[in-house]
């Protein structure tokens, strides 16, 4: 069953690019934009997460934390915010298990080809540790705008 505003989000457990687990509960009291994204160092990948970076002291200002998720590894999540100053946390889902329980992995299509990957997804979670908003299939150049507007309002 799809996740709906309202829905407890689901807890997990990531690695960031550092090696230090991160555990949704523990962020309890904060709000979370949850942000899951298909590849590093890819172009609409790396658009989205400048655009969380430029708005980023946007997002403290209203106690937020962000956090990216993709299937990618440690070394590639340290190069990506290495390479583009990304203030915020990198969590490493190998295997898409946690982006499954958020209804953000499953078969694509490019080119004529499917695979399995990360869909383009995002979610915001209240203090409480419940959806607040759900955003499918975003599109990178214009995300960022409207969950800050949407948040101001």
């Amino acid at each position: 069953m799809p996740l709906q505003i309202g829905d407890p989000a689901p807890d997990f457990s990531l690695p960031d690019a550092n090696g230090q687990i991160v555990n949704l509960s523990s962020l309890k009291g904060q709000r979370v934009v949850l942000y899951f994204y298909p590849r590093d160092n890819t172009p609409g990948c790396t658009k989205q997460a400048c655009a969380f970076r430029d708005a980023y002291d946007q997002f403290q200002a209203m106690d937020m934390v962000v956090l990216g998720v993709s299937t990618d590894d440690a070394k590639s999540h340290q190069k990506f915010m290495t390479k583009f100053s990304l203030p915020f946390t990198l969590l490493i889902d190998e295997g898409g298990k946690v982006a499954e329980t958020y209804d953000s992995y499953g078969l694509k299509k490019f080119m004529g080809k499917e695979y399995m990957g990360i869909t383009r997804n995002t979610f915001v979670i209240d203090e409480a540790g419940n959806i607040a908003k759900i955003y499918k299939k975003v599109k990178p150049e214009t995300h960022i705008e409207q969950i800050l507007a949407e948040l101001d309002s």
